[in-house]
C-alpha cells in the first residue's frame, strides 16, 4: 500500500479516535463505567475494520464488514443492559445504544463522511448530555405529572 494512502488512514483513524473521545467525555463527565476509552475503541476500531474493507481487493468486503460492526456492537451492547429487579429498572439502555451510534460516527469517517459523523458527535453529545438541562427534567416532571408515570427520575441512567 502508498504510504500517502496509508497516511491518509492514519488521520481517518484520528478523527475516529477523536470523535468518540468527545462522545465519551460527557459519559465519563458524569462518572460513567462507560466513558472516553471506551467510546473512543469502539469508533477506532469501527473506522478501522471498515478501511481495512474499503481496501481490499474484495468489492464487498466493506460492506460485509460493516454489517458485522452493527451486530458485534449490537452484542456488546446487549452485554451492557442489565435489570434491577429490587428496584425494577433496566439499566445500560442509554449506555448501550448511544456505544451502538458511536460506532456508525467511526464507519462515516471511514467512508470520508465527515459533516456526517461531526454531526452525530454533536448530536450524540447532546442526546447524552439532555438529561441534565433543568428544561428536559422540568418537561419530565410534567409528562409525570399528566401521565401519572414514574417519577422523572426514575430509570434514569448515571
Amino acid at each position: 500500500m502508498d504510504i500517502k494512502i496509508e497516511l491518509i488512514i492514519v488521520t481517518q483513524l484520528i478523527v475516529a479516535f477523536i470523535l468518540g473521545g468527545i462522545i465519551g467525555l460527557e459519559r465519563e463527565k458524569r462518572g460513567n463505567s462507560a466513558g472516553i476509552r471506551t467510546y473512543a475503541a469502539v469508533t477506532l476500531g469501527a473506522a478501522l475494520f471498515t478501511l481495512i474493507g474499503i481496501h481490499t481487493t474484495d468489492t464487498t468486503a466493506a460492506g460485509r464488514i460493516v454489517a458485522n460492526i452493527v451486530t458485534g456492537v449490537g452484542f456488546l451492547g446487549a452485554g451492557i443492559i442489565y435489570k434491577d429487579d429490587d428496584k425494577g429498572l433496566t439499566q445500560g439502555l442509554t449506555t448501550a445504544s448511544s456505544i451502538w451510534a458511536t460506532a456508525a460516527v467511526g464507519v462515516a469517517v471511514a467512508y470520508n463522511m465527515y459533516l456526517i459523523a461531526v454531526t452525530a458527535t454533536i448530536t450524540l453529545y447532546f442526546l447524552l448530555a439532555l438529561h441534565h438541562f433543568r428544561w428536559y427534567i422540568k418537561l419530565k416532571e410534567k409528562w409525570a405529572e399528566k401521565y401519572n408515570s414514574s417519577s422523572p427520575e426514575e430509570g434514569h441512567e448515571h
